[in-house]
C-alpha cells in the first residue's frame, strides 16, 4: 500500500503513526503539496487536492478518517464506536480550522484581524481544545488508539507550526508530553 502525503501533514502523520503502531506495511510517497511539480501528482489521485491519499491495488481512498477506517477493517481491529467517531470529528474540526489559519498566514493575512472567518476559526479552535481537554479521560478516549494518535498529531502540529497556545489545558499538555515519547511519534516527527 502507498500513502501519498507530506511529512508535515498532521492528517498523513496520523495514518503513518497508526500503521507503525499496528505493523501495517505502508510506503509514504512524500509530496511538497505547494510545489508546481508535486501538485499534479496529488490532483491526479484526488481532484479535491487534499492529502493523505491511500492506494491499495485498484482502490484509492482520501481523507485520513476514511483511510483509518479502511485500515482498521482490513487489519481486523476494533472499529470506532459512535461516541469515538464524534470525538474524532471534533479533533478533525479543530485540525481543519488550524489548517485554514496556517494557510491564511502563509498567504499573508493577519489571522488576528476582527474578521468573521478568522473569528469563527479561532473560536472553534479554542472551544474544541477546551472540550477535548475535559473529555480526555473519558473511557471512549482512553481506550481508542485512533483518537489518541489523532489528538497527538493535532497537538504536535500546533506546536510545530506555532499556531495557538494550549498550555492552559493541563490534561492536553500532560497527554502531549507522554504520547510524544512513543516510538511512532518519534519516527514521524516532521522536524526531522
Amino acid at each position: 500500500m502507498q500513502l501519498i502525503g507530506s511529512i508535515p501533514s498532521p492528517f498523513a502523520r496520523r495514518v503513518r503513526m497508526w500503521a507503525i503502531e499496528n505493523n501495517c506495511d505502508l510506503a509514504l510517497v512524500n509530496l511538497d503539496i505547494f510545489s508546481e511539480q508535486d501538485r499534479p501528482t496529488m490532483a491526479s489521485k484526488n481532484p479535491a487536492r487534499k492529502i493523505p491519499i491511500l492506494i491499495d491495488g485498484d482502490l484509492t481512498l482520501s481523507d485520513s478518517s476514511t483511510i483509518l477506517r479502511y485500515l482498521i477493517a482490513k487489519t481486523g481491529k476494533t472499529t470506532l464506536s459512535w461516541p469515538q467517531e464524534h470525538l474524532l470529528n471534533i479533533i478533525n474540526a479543530c485540525n481543519g480550522s488550524l489548517v485554514e489559519i496556517a494557510l491564511s498566514r502563509r498567504s499573508g493575512f493577519d489571522t488576528n484581524d476582527d474578521k468573521l472567518f478568522f473569528s469563527l476559526q479561532n473560536e472553534r479552535i479554542a472551544q474544541t481544545l477546551s472540550y477535548l481537554n475535559s473529555h480526555l479521560n473519558d473511557d471512549e478516549f482512553k481506550g481508542c488508539e485512533c483518537l489518541n494518535i489523532s489528538l497527538y498529531c493535532l497537538l504536535d502540529w500546533i506546536c510545530f507550526r506555532e499556531l495557538t497556545d494550549f498550555s492552559q489545558h493541563s490534561a492536553l499538555v500532560s497527554f502531549y508530553n507522554d504520547y510524544g515519547k512513543r516510538q511512532a511519534a518519534k519516527e514521524t516527527d516532521p522536524r526531522l
